[in-house]
C-alpha cells in the first residue's frame, strides 16, 4: 500500500514538474516574446523575466529587439544612375522591430526577415540613385541620398512593424568593364583642355612678346632721337664756346687746332705722311724753329 502511494505521489510530482517546465519560459533584455496558440498571437511580453504559458498548446516565438544589420546581398549590385552610368553598388541597413505582433503577423518566423526586407531595400535603393547622377551619388550629396534612400525603406518596412535607423552605401564603383573606357574618356578630355591651355598660353605668350618687341623700338627710337637732339645741342654748345674763344684770340685757337690736328694725325704707330717742309701743316713746328 505504501509502495503504490509513493508510486503515485512520483507519478504525480513528475507530471506536475513536467507542466511547470512546459508552462515556464523566460525573456532576456534584448528579447520580446509572442505567444502563440494554434498559429494565432495570444500575449506580446517585452518585460524580461520568468513568464507563464499553457503547456503544448500554447509556443513561444523569440524575437530580437536589439538593433540589426540588413546587408542587400553577397555580391555588389548593379544599378543605373540619373545619367545612364552603370554602377556596382554595396550598401546595407540598419533596423529594429518595434512593433512584435504586426512583425510575426506579416513576416512569421524571424528566419525570413532578412528574405522579406532584401527586395525592398535594393528596390529603394534603385528608386534614389536612378533619380540622380554618378557625381551626385560620389561626391556632392552622398550623405542625402543615404538619407532619402533611408526614408524610402522605412516607409516601406513600417508594415512589417520595422523601423530602419540607418542606410550606408560602403561604396558605389564603375564595373570593371566601364572603368577603362571611361577613363579613357577623361584622360583624352584632361588632353583637350592642356592643349586648349596651352594654346592660349602660346597665344597670350606670342602677344606679350610683341608688345614688349613694340616697346623696345618705340623705346629705342625715342632713346636715339633724344640722343640725337643731345648731341646736336652739344655739337652747337661746342661750337659756341669755340666761336666764343677764337673771337677772344685767334692766334692761340689756331695753334689749339693745329695740335689736335697734329694728335689725331700722328695718333697710329705706322702713320706715314708725306708732305713739303713749308707745308701750313707744319706752320708752328716752322715757327717755334724760327724762335730757336
Amino acid at each position: 500500500m505504501n509502495r503504490s502511494i509513493a508510486i503515485g505521489v512520483a507519478i504525480v510530482a513528475l507530471f506536475a514538474a513536467a507542466v511547470v517546465y512546459l508552462s515556464a519560459y523566460t525573456v532576456n533584455m534584448t528579447q520580446q516574446a509572442i505567444v502563440v496558440q494554434f498559429g494565432d498571437p495570444r500575449a506580446v511580453v517585452t518585460t524580461p523575466g520568468l513568464h507563464w504559458k499553457l503547456p503544448i498548446i500554447q509556443n513561444v516565438i523569440y524575437i530580437d529587439k536589439r538593433i540589426l544589420n540588413l546587408n542587400h546581398g553577397t555580391e555588389p549590385t548593379e544599378m543605373i544612375a540619373k545619367d545612364r552610368k552603370r554602377l556596382d553598388v554595396d550598401a546595407f541597413a540598419r533596423y529594429r522591430i518595434v512593433d512584435s505582433l504586426r512583425f510575426y503577423q506579416s513576416v512569421g518566423d524571424p528566419r525570413n526577415v532578412d528574405s522579406r526586407l532584401r527586395p525592398i531595400f535594393i528596390s529603394s535603393l534603385r528608386n534614389v540613385i536612378g533619380d540622380n547622377t554618378l557625381e551626385e551619388l560620389v561626391r556632392d550629396n552622398r550623405a542625402g541620398l543615404m538619407q532619402n534612400i533611408q526614408q524610402s525603406f522605412n516607409r516601406a518596412a513600417q508594415q512589417f512593424g520595422i523601423e530602419v535607423i540607418d542606410v550606408r552605401i560602403r561604396r558605389a564603383d564603375l564595373p570593371v568593364q566601364n572603368s577603362q573606357a571611361i577613363y579613357q574618356r577623361m584622360q583624352t578630355e584632361r588632353e583637350r583642355e592642356a592643349a586648349e591651355i596651352r594654346a592660349q598660353g602660346n597665344e597670350e605668350a606670342q602677344r606679350i612678346r610683341s608688345r614688349a618687341d613694340r616697346d623696345v623700338t618705340v623705346i629705342l627710337a625715342e632713346a636715339e632721337r633724344d640722343a640725337q637732339i643731345m648731341r646736336g645741342e652739344g655739337d652747337a654748345r661746342r661750337n659756341e664756346i669755340f666761336a666764343q674763344a677764337y673771337s677772344q684770340d685767334p692766334e692761340f685757337f689756331a695753334f689749339y687746332r693745329s695740335m689736335e690736328a697734329y694728335r689725331e694725325s700722328l695718333k697710329s704707330d705706322n702713320t706715314t705722311m708725306i708732305v713739303t717742309p713749308d707745308s701750313e701743316f707744319f706752320r708752328y713746328f716752322g715757327a717755334e724753329r724760327g724762335r730757336r
